[in-house]
């Protein structure tokens, strides 16, 4: 018996309802352009920093991409039986009920509105360069982007769609073009570096792993990113899945593809503790012209990032909304398709963020810690969704499955024993950090009850 969960949105709708409009290609696009954007760029030379090896450092990006595609062909199932917009808070909300779905709503919505300022913040540094006028106005172009893709969005999800569709497709061209130029021109400088430096053993190797896998599997965070859109999407049972698989193998690909070319064209040497590895890369194709290119391909690869943060982080908050965890005006929606005041609140976290990081010196010595915790947070989440297709699939065996997960238990298992190695892995090495998500975790029951008096009293 299909559970009342359905019952749910048909309060939404008598305060505006979400258009289903959206394909494979929008999937596909949100999926691309949500994952791939400033991690590729930061995260290569602080991954060879603790992996000195080109043989390591390639197996820690194909395990960060294993562990994401065994997790979309578990969350499909998922997707397609719950088609509610709102990403993995409906699976929390659904299978475990207020709390849980408040944490994993609540912990989604802060961390895509960070990377939103993230993102913006690191659009202003490289337009800084690009054009010099702007270097000094760095807060005022962040703020300006964000502002400007949340005026987009406010006309509809046929803006929103379209902007995402035409930035994801730049986007992943750009990235194929220069992978193509590192492998075509590249080669020397890479066989004249230095000697590499020593492969770490024993517990240091552990911890090693531990820390370039946090920045891995935040650089691959995103591919959930069509299920934020379920509701929305013409065929749920179809796309969802056919957009997970194709969305997760193509920035497999991709992230290999730039990384085995960054390894192609630099030595190891070089690539370890560099911010823009891939701009090394791009300088020592183009020469002096490398910097201006490469900078202008990040430009094109982040619009696309922060339009898709922003479109998710709408629909968390629009999803928590309906179910009486949020205040109910964000259940609302516009003619157009878009939960008005949801995308307000979001748009305006997302400045907050961008304000309290105006400082760029302070914001990039922050940005390993954010990392981490961030990391700390997203795969939390994931166990969370893992954990709820074994406890539907035991408490609901009847219940529609357009899509069932492909290998179960095992895949599955696999993805869910996974999420607690890593969450143990790093309680372990990174015990500091880990210890910023957790209090930040237990911070939401206060929260939590505030939110739920708040909507008691509307």
């Amino acid at each position: 018996m299909q559970p009342s969960a359905d019952a749910t949105p048909q309060i939404a709708m008598t305060r505006g309802r979400l258009l289903r409009i959206l394909g494979v290609g929008f999937g596909l696009a949100v999926i691309i352009g949500n994952t791939i954007g400033g991690g590729i760029v930061s995260t290569p030379g602080m991954i060879a920093q603790h992996l000195p090896n080109p043989w390591l450092f390639i197996g820690v990006w194909l395990a960060g991409g294993l562990y994401a595609l065994l997790g979309a062909i578990s969350i499909a199932e998922l997707g397609t039986m719950m088609p509610r917009s709102g990403g993995q808070y409906v699976f929390a909300h659904d299978a475990l009920g207020d709390y849980a779905g408040f944490i994993v709503g609540w912990s989604d919505w802060i961390s895509t509105c960070g990377s939103t300022s993230f993102i913006a913040l690191v659009i202003a540094q490289y337009s800084g360069v690009l054009f010099p006028n702007l270097a000094e106005h760095s807060t005022a172009t962040a703020l300006t982007v964000v502002m400007l893709f949340g005026l987009i969005q406010w006309r509809g999800i046929r803006w929103g769609s379209g902007v995402q569709n035409v930035t994801s497709l730049l986007k992943a061209l750009a990235f194929v073009a220069l992978v193509a130029v590192c492998f075509a021109m590249g080669g020397s400088t890479a066989a004249s570096g230095s000697a590499p430096a020593p492969i770490p053993h024993g517990v240091t190797l552990f911890v090693a792993v531990i820390l370039a896998l946090q920045g891995v599997i935040y650089t691959y965070d995103g591919w959930t990113g069509v299920i934020y859109f379920s509701e929305e999407v013409r065929n749920p049972a179809r796309d969802i899945p056919r957009s997970m698989l194709g969305g997760v193998l193509s920035v497999i690909a991709i992230y290999l593809l730039v990384n085995l070319a960054i390894l192609y064209v630099l030595p190891m040497s070089e690539i370890a503790g560099s911010d823009l590895a891939l701009g090394k890369a791009a300088q020592a194709i183009f020469g002096n012209n490398g910097d201006r290119i490469f900078r202008t391909l990040m430009l094109l690869s982040m619009l696309s990032a922060v339009n898709a943060c922003q479109l998710m982080a709408t629909r968390v908050l629009f999803a928590m909304s309906r179910d009486g965890l949020f205040s109910t005006r964000a259940a609302r929606a516009n003619s157009g398709g878009t939960p008005s005041v949801a995308l307000l609140a979001s748009t305006v976290v997302a400045s907050l963020f961008i304000l309290a990081g105006t400082a760029n010196e302070v914001w990039r010595d922050r940005v390993e810690r954010v990392l981490a915790v961030v990391a700390f947070f997203f795969v939390v989440n994931y166990a969370i969704s893992f954990t709820v297709v074994f406890i539907l699939r035991r408490r609901d065996p009847d219940r529609l499955r357009p899509y069932r997960a492909w290998g179960y238990p095992w895949t599955t298992g696999f993805s869910l024993l996974a999420s607690l190695a890593f969450l143990g892995g790093a309680v372990k090495s990174d015990t500091r950090n880990s210890l910023y998500a957790l209090v930040l975790l237990a911070a939401s029951y206060p929260i939590f009850r505030f939110t739920r008096w708040l909507a008691s009293r509307a």
